[in-house]
């Protein structure tokens, strides 16, 4: 937990950077939030009371200031079936359990999990997002206007041109303004925010999801509250990372886990759909000078008042600007570096990242490309250890005695190169194994010992196992046999 003087901090320390990127990006998650409930099924207040509540909430509650949570497309595809079978109020109390879910894993520190994550899957993670990113702006790209592609050209050239004049204004602000007033002052025909869909035009109310409180509800919600957790859970933790590098600070990501759910289960009662973290919208967030937590509550708060007070003229903003944008947090989103760093970078490092994007984008679920990338990841892991080891071995003088040396990790992608590196057929009054200078891990590579050790007595050697370190001999003293009396006979066949 922060101390009182940094928690004012991350409030007051940045007052005009944050409540203008917060501005930004309110703008921007107004066509997205309509977009994920028009996914989901449901009305498009859905997507925007969520929007709001999940923001100001993870805003006070949440571990990473500056870091922008609401809803999303991730979570709301999970949300489909559901809300197809049984209807908006048992999503309301899915969202509701999968709040408290993310509670729980909060408070069971699960937040950790992030150090299992390879750089090369958060690398393929960030290129993935920002493919998806640009994809989604397609449909405003495709069979439109020409008049369309120069306002897109020309948010883009302020977006990037206006910088140099000053920054003490976002550029993609500035964007929106011009844009939305020539759209205005000459009349074009584009497409505007109010296409999109309908905006609410009151303020969200408390209400108890309208569903029985029954077993049986809660085993038709439970499968669809766990994978919306998991997945929400599993986005907050990678941008938790990205915008901790963009920011070069770090964040509390278990105090993240539980403010999350604690916005999930608020929202579930005032009628808003689940959500989580957005990378896009953190990188709005941050590249337009928001750093704390005061931007990502003024996005849900600006939201709400430019749905319900500004609508009429929120809706007249044109498309063509928001394409415009999120095409520049998809060009700055995707790591160029990483195409060159294919040719030196280690084949299996590329391997996963290549293989993290393809799969997010072809399944469309960031979750599956990144637990894709972990698995092959964690297989590269092993393999690469098992090849460092190796199995020496010396004859006594005498000829009686085979003293074999192991060395490096004994564990399961390992144990069947261990159990071949010795000569059982061997005739020798005695074997030392030797191993000082290696490491036993786990079940397979205590089988594989228990195993060798029988073997030679089979044969009438006697063996000696010398310089176990403390952590191995821990775990042969559990789970070994050669030892044992009554197991040793069964093994045996006595």
């Amino acid at each position: 937990m922060p101390s009182l003087l940094a928690y004012r901090d991350q409030w007051i320390g940045n007052i005009r950077g944050d409540i203008l990127a917060g501005l930004v990006v309110a703008l921007a998650l107004i066509p997205e939030a309509i977009a994920f409930s028009i996914i989901a099924g449901v009305d498009p207040k859905v997507g925007l009371y969520a929007s709001f509540s999940i923001a100001v909430i993870v805003a006070i509650t949440g571990g990473r200031p500056g870091m922008i949570s609401a809803a999303t497309a991730a979570t709301a595809v999970l949300m489909v079936t559901l809300v197809k079978e049984h209807g908006l109020q048992y999503l309301l109390a899915a969202t509701v359990l999968a709040g408290l879910l993310q509670i729980a894993a909060g408070l069971l520190r699960l937040g950790a999990v992030m150090r299992f994550v390879s750089r090369s899957v958060i690398t393929g993670f960030v290129n993935a997002l920002a493919i998806l990113i640009f994809m989604a702006q397609l449909p405003e790209l495709i069979g439109v206007p020409w008049l369309t592609y120069a306002m897109v050209a020309a948010g883009l050239a302020i977006i990037y041109l206006f910088p140099r004049l000053t920054k003490s204004v976002p550029s993609p602000l500035i964007c929106i303004l011009v844009l939305t007033s020539a759209a205005l002052l000459l009349d074009l025909d584009l497409r505007t925010v109010g296409d999109m869909g309908e905006l609410p035009s009151t303020l969200p109310m408390f209400l108890l999801p309208d569903i029985p409180l029954t077993l049986e509800t809660l085993l038709i919600i439970l499968p669809y509250a766990a994978a919306v957790a998991a997945v929400g859970l599993l986005e907050l933790l990678m941008t938790a990372t990205i915008v901790d590098d963009l920011t070069d600070t770090s964040s509390d990501r278990n105090r993240e886990c539980v403010g999350q759910g604690l916005a999930n289960t608020a929202t579930g009662f005032i009628g808003g759909m689940a959500g989580c973290a957005m990378i896009g919208q953190s990188i709005i967030n941050v590249k337009s000078g928001g750093r704390g937590r005061l931007s990502t509550f003024c996005a849900g708060i600006f939201l709400l008042f430019m749905i319900v007070v500004l609508g009429d003229w929120v809706k007249q903003i044109p498309m063509a600007a928001l394409v415009a944008i999120m095409i520049m947090v998809s060009i700055g989103t995707f790591s160029w570096s990483s195409i060159r760093n294919l040719r030196d970078h280690p084949r299996s490092s590329s391997i996963v990242m290549l293989s993290t994007v393809i799969c997010v984008v072809v399944t469309h679920n960031l979750a599956i490309g990144v637990l894709v990338g972990v698995l092959l990841s964690g297989i590269f892991f092993a393999w690469k250890i098992a090849q460092i080891f190796r199995v020496t071995s010396t004859l006594s003088p005498d000829g009686t005695t085979r003293t074999y040396l192991v060395e490096g990790q004994v564990f399961f992608a390992s144990a069947e190169a261990f159990g071949n590196a010795f000569d059982l057929r061997e005739a020798l009054d005695k074997v030392i194994i030797d191993v000082s200078r290696a490491h036993i891990w786990d079940i397979s590579s205590v089988a594989a010992l228990d195993m060798i050790v029988v073997k030679f007595r089979r044969e009438g050697t006697d063996v000696e196992i010398v310089g176990i370190n403390k952590a191995s001999e821990t775990i042969v003293d559990k789970l070994a046999i050669h030892d044992k009396p009554d197991a040793f006979d069964r093994l045996m066949g006595h």
